[in-house]
């Protein structure tokens, strides 16, 4: 999989929006399968609900967010569905540790899951399955491997995927994960969710029930017991989305064995119309370090959303670190990288909270500047060059601040006129559908920090200036900047600090 630095993209207009494909190791000009062009269908696999998601997992379902916004801001119309992993291996040894029933215990992370969803601005999919509301979807799908003789169950009583049988059948194991078929193990098999890189063996499609699964457990053909994991996106994303869809999402550890098996079960599955794939494209993002290492409670560094919360940062700000580099790069989360996306963003909001101001001081009435008026800067046409060109996003936000410079430029020397301003804001409206990141919502004051401002006032009326300075302080150290402007003092939340 191609990654890292050095990533370089065309300056030149784009014709078509192109993604890079891990199924082919290539760019491609995204086509639809609608015949229409227009429908979209995106799976993302989502969060296994058995503890709080860590930033890592967050900067994939943010990126997945960007896609969609960005397709949508394309004009294509997107079903996007993200799955609910609600029982696997890490969920059972916590329910057995805590004694509370399945649902309880996942029913607390995702709701916790959305509303941290929600604090990154990221949109709600518009279908979550949860994987134990889907039950007789996969016993179906694990049926049908096993009439087309690509399944087989076990003395355990498990049902195990054959890739012998599948590649026997006409199958291509390996494909996405580029993995050495000339190292299968033959007939060995592995029960767990997770099992070595690079290694190809029989996979559980459902396991048995054990003494360590407690009531977890369903009925079905081969004995009581619970699907793998690998199985339930498979029938979960087929449901939702149809034997055939366009765009699978994932975090790039994903990419071998769970994607890799996902392809094997649905296309053995033969539910495709001939021609046809399971997915057309196959789009991962990298791995995120936290202060340059891998995420560990141990060194210190690993952070859930809510603990940056805690620390005083913000939803948009974490956002916007995470949008800070390509999908496909490395990201190194560091708490300076929070500090400086808090004074990026803070630039951006001055200047448009200036637009805003300009915009709306002259409303309704004809400009005052003489002449042909100069055209506002654009900024849709370079974002959407850079957008388009696998998500380009590192050029998206340089195409943005290049635009604010102008702007803070042009306001500078009085040359932008109200309507400029309000044509640059209406830009922004649509460049901001896609990165969501939005301005800094307004805050009300505590009552005595309003009282110093207008004691404040009365004391530069009074040209006691001494006293003014004094009180300018003390506001400034309740977390308050007080500016003048023509229409009067004007409170602005200072920046608070890690």
């Amino acid at each position: 999989m191609q990654r890292g630095k050095g990533l370089r993209y065309s300056a030149r207009p784009s014709r078509g929006m192109k993604l890079f494909n891990t199924l082919t190791r290539s760019l491609e000009t995204f086509e639809p399968l609608d015949p229409g062009g227009r429908q979209v269908g995106m799976y993302c696999c989502g969060p296994t609900v058995y503890d709080y998601a860590h930033i890592g997992n967050w900067r994939t379902f943010v990126f997945a967010d960007l896609l969609r916004r960005y397709l949508e801001f394309r004009g294509y119309t997107v079903r996007h569905v993200m799955n609910i992993t609600d029982v696997e291996d890490k969920i059972i040894r916590r329910v057995q540790e805590t004694g509370l029933p399945l649902r309880e215990y996942t029913a607390r992370y995702e709701t916790a899951f959305f509303e941290d969803f929600e604090t990154l601005r990221c949109r709600r999919p518009h279908h979550t399955p949860r994987a134990t509301e889907h039950i007789p979807e996969i016993i179906e799908l694990i049926r049908r491997l096993m009439d087309r003789g690509i399944a087989y169950q076990a003395p355990d009583g498990s049902v195990y995927f054959s890739i012998e049988k599948y590649v026997a059948a006409g199958g291509q194991y390996g494909q996405l994960a580029r993995v050495r078929l000339d190292q299968l193990r033959v007939g060995e098999r592995v029960r767990s969710d997770e099992y070595a890189k690079e290694t190809p063996v029989d996979f559980a499609l459902w396991k048995a029930r054990t003494p360590e699964d407690g009531d977890v457990y369903w009925p079905s053909p081969w004995g009581e017991g619970r699907p793998g994991w690998h199985i339930e996106c498979s029938a979960m994303s087929m449901k939702w989305l149809g034997p055939s869809f366009d765009l699978h999402l994932g975090g790039e550890d994903l990419i071998f064995p769970h994607h890799e098996d996902e392809i094997a079960q649905s296309e053995g599955a033969g539910l495709q119309q001939p021609g046809r794939r399971f997915v057309k494209y196959w789009v991962h993002g990298a791995f995120l370090l936290v202060e340059g290492r891998k995420m560990s409670k141990s060194l210190g560094n690993f952070f859930t959303l809510r603990d940056l919360l805690a620390r005083g940062f913000a939803g948009r700000e974490v956002r916007y670190v995470l949008l800070s580099g390509h999908y496909r790069e490395t990201l190194n989360f560091t708490l300076e990288g929070l500090q400086a996306a808090r004074g990026a963003l803070g630039r951006l909001d001055e200047c448009l909270a200036r637009l805003r101001e300009l915009a709306e001081s002259h409303a309704g009435t004809a400009s005052s500047l003489s002449g042909a008026e100069a055209p506002v800067p654009d900024l849709l046409g370079p974002f959407e060059t850079a957008m388009d060109e696998d998500l380009n996003i590192s050029a998206a936000w340089a195409a943005v601040f290049e635009w604010v410079r102008e702007l803070n430029r042009r306001m500078a020397a009085g040359t932008l006129t109200p309507a400029g301003a309000a044509a640059a804001l209406q830009q922004w409206a649509r460049v901001d559908d896609v990165l969501a990141v939005g301005e800094r919502s307004e805050e009300t004051a505590p009552p005595e920090v309003l009282q110093w401002v207008e004691e404040r006032q009365a004391a530069r009326k009074a040209r006691d200036f001494a006293r003014a300075d004094a009180l300018r302080e003390r506001i400034r150290s309740a977390g308050w900047l007080v500016e003048d402007t023509p229409k009067g003092p004007r409170l602005k939340r200072l920046p608070r600090t890690a």
